[in-house]
């Protein structure tokens, strides 16, 4: 049964493993699955992920699992950037789970969420090559390109009002 909650405190770890699994697929990178992890886990890609508590629970957001059979199979974020404004972030869903609806539910859920906690916007910033199809989906539920707001500079940002 496919079921959307809050990550629980144990659950980082499984967490990144879905983002890793589903980012060698997307970004084709050649190497093995652990290589890759080893590599960007040096690099702190996901050091965010680190204290979910912090970055996410005490930052005005909620970290989001969605578990198939108590198995994680997809993953998404909310924090605040500022005043009104928050953050999407960390959508990633395993790829053999893609065109059934699943990723617009999780996101459905967030963006509810963010309307909840009184958020009259969200942001987010995607690879417009590598994560065309995610470009695409965003462009579909009404978000629409804004000027970049963080240092990133492979990314485009994104808004869409609440």
């Amino acid at each position: 049964m496919i079921e959307i909650r809050p990550i629980k405190p144990d659950e980082a770890l499984a967490a990144k493993r879905v983002i890793y699994r589903v980012a060698l697929v997307v970004f084709n990178d050649p190497r093995p699955l652990e290589e890759s992890i080893a590599y960007h886990e040096a690099r702190g890609e996901l050091k965010d992920m680190d204290d979910i508590k912090r970055s996410y629970f005490d930052n005005g957001g909620v970290f989001l699992v969605m578990t198939d059979e108590d198995e994680i199979i997809c993953t998404g974020a909310i924090r605040k950037l500022e005043a009104g404004i928050c953050e999407l972030k960390r959508v990633w869903l395993l790829t053999e789970y893609h065109g059934q609806g699943l990723g617009y539910r999780m996101v459905q859920k967030l963006l509810a969420i963010a309307r909840e906690m009184k958020y009259e916007r969200i942001r987010l910033e995607t690879d417009p090559i590598s994560q065309k199809p995610a470009l695409d989906f965003y462009k579909r539920l009404g978000f629409y390109v804004i000027p970049r707001y963080s240092k990133r500079t492979d990314e485009i940002a994104m808004e869409m009002i609440l």
